[in-house]
């Protein structure tokens, strides 16, 4: 046994590393003792064959159908240029009023545990008082409002673009287009997989609206290149995931938002997956941003360009454009040298050019702090942006046909233009806006923080042009929309 006892004491001794010295500052006795060391030798040469386990022969049970296959087959691409049979969104037989009234809060709201004990009596044991669906009743995954199923029928739009978006950069690239951009075909099966998981949303989103739920359309992308159509899927996926957030907690139907939080979670993974295949940082911020229905459609809605007769229509609003005229562009090395407008075209969330000079560009390069190259992370030497720059900017003027047959109008109630509203983590922070000309002011990016050390302007962000710096928080966000004069998307990270 004392040889046992000596022979063990010997081996750990022996696998025992040193403690480092603190890799972290002010995080002092990181001291446990690391016993297990590195494997040498040469790696494996030859696969198989496999261990024998034990295992039984199993089939899948019948599973329920999915509304579309994993490819669509080949669909139109380009803008519409027919005349539209309808116009405007689609409204209710009446409307009651212009604006929701600023109230107190919920009088009913009082709760508040002080003392960190159980303050009612238990239903059954292990289960505290309160919740709501924790009665027994029998779950009902269906819409249970107007608000719910136009917020569903949105998001049912959005995962149609996302699955015809993913298989069009796969079919209009090659393999060759994407190891240029420094993607491999791991990376073109693994977007190929997403547009997969976009049949299972679709799927699960018209089964809670019904009959009514809208098809697949036809759409009009912006990019030429693998990295423009990256660029396009971080933006498209952030307002995508972002207007889920915005809503979910208002669902009549609880049922219906514990489904769609368990799809969005799988969009929130995609959108990552995008921003580190352009080299940008995965996830930059502390919180993700939650914005209003009406954002979302104002952003998606350009980007399609028909839909079949007949096709449920949208009450959301949409709201002119917001160019950021200096927008960085995320494949220069050197951000502060993006020229005016350098984006492929000029709706809200176009990609930024991919085919400026070669040696202003930080796709090729093997430089810490200045490659962008697809990766786990980067972190940049120049960042995108940075608080106190000055943001020029550019707003169309309302009235403009979008979206699907040209049919929506652009909209707004707001008066004279006087702030810049940026939304951001759980901030919405207002700097002046200077009027230069018509249609067209700056402003400075603020430095505001959600809580100490963390900036909350960085990742890809949500700017507004308004009338008025009205306070409000993500609960109630969607009560800024009458003061909206223009909607843009902002790079800051």
């Amino acid at each position: 046994m004392l040889t046992k006892a000596v022979y063990a004491s010997t081996l750990l001794s022996a696998l025992a590393v040193a403690a480092p010295a603190p890799q972290v500052p002010g995080y002092s006795d990181a001291d446990f003792p690391v016993t297990v060391s590195a494997p040498t030798g040469a790696p494996a040469s030859s696969f198989g064959p496999d261990s024998q386990i034990n295992a039984v022969v199993t089939t899948p049970a019948s599973a329920p159908p999915r509304r579309s296959s994993d490819v669509t087959g080949a669909t139109s691409h380009g803008p519409f240029s027919g005349t539209p049979t309808t116009t405007g969104a689609e409204k209710a037989p009446t409307t009651i009023g212009t604006a929701i009234a600023p109230l107190p809060p919920n009088p009913t709201a009082t709760y508040y545990n002080a003392d960190g004990k159980l303050q009612n009596p238990a239903p059954i044991p292990y289960t505290p008082n309160g919740g709501l669906g924790t009665n027994g009743t029998e779950p009902r995954y269906m819409v249970n409002s107007d608000f719910d199923f136009e917020s569903i029928a949105l998001g049912l739009y959005q995962e149609w673009i996302e699955l015809d978006l993913f298989n069009n950069g796969l079919a209009v690239f090659s393999e060759e287009d994407f190891l240029e951009a420094g993607l491999t075909a791991e990376d073109r099966s693994y977007i190929a997989f997403m547009a997969i998981q976009e049949t299972g949303h679709a799927t699960l989103l018209s089964n809670m609206l019904g009959e009514a739920a809208p098809p697949q359309c036809t759409y009009n992308y912006p990019y030429r290149t693998v990295r423009e159509f990256i660029d396009f899927n971080q933006k498209l996926t952030r307002w995508g995931e972002s207007g889920v957030w915005g809503f979910i907690n208002h669902l009549d139907s609880r049922e219906v938002g514990q489904l769609l939080s368990q799809s969005i979670a799988t969009e929130a993974r995609q959108q990552m997956s995008f921003r580190q295949m352009l080299g940008l940082h995965p996830m930059p911020v502390w919180f993700e941003t939650g914005i209003p229905q009406s954002w979302a459609w104002s952003y998606l809605a350009p980007y399609i360009s028909s839909c079949p007769e007949n096709t449920t229509r949208l009450a959301w609003q949409n709201f002119p454009a917001l160019h950021v005229v200096n927008q960085a562009n995320p494949n220069r090395f050197s951000p502060n040298d993006t020229a005016d407008y350098e984006v492929v075209g000029n709706r809200t969330a176009d990609p930024a050019r991919s085919d400026i000079p070669a040696d202003e560009s930080c796709v090729n390069l093997n430089t810490t702090g200045y490659a962008c190259g697809p990766a786990i992370a980067h972190n940049r030497s120049e960042p995108l942006s940075f608080p106190g720059k000055q943001v020029n900017l550019t707003w169309d003027a309302p009235g403009q046909a979008v979206g699907p047959n040209n049919s929506y109008v652009t909209a707004t109630s707001a008066g004279q233009p006087q702030f810049v509203a940026w939304v951001a983590q759980l901030n919405l922070t207002y700097t002046p806006l200077t009027i230069t000309g018509e249609n067209s002011g700056y402003t400075y990016q603020p430095a505001s923080e959600v809580y100490e050390g963390d900036p909350a302007m960085n990742g890809t962000a949500f700017i507004a042009i308004t009338d008025s710096d009205l306070f409000l928080t993500p609960f109630n966000l969607s009560m800024i929309n009458p003061h909206v004069v223009a909607l843009g998307l902002y790079q800051a990270g």
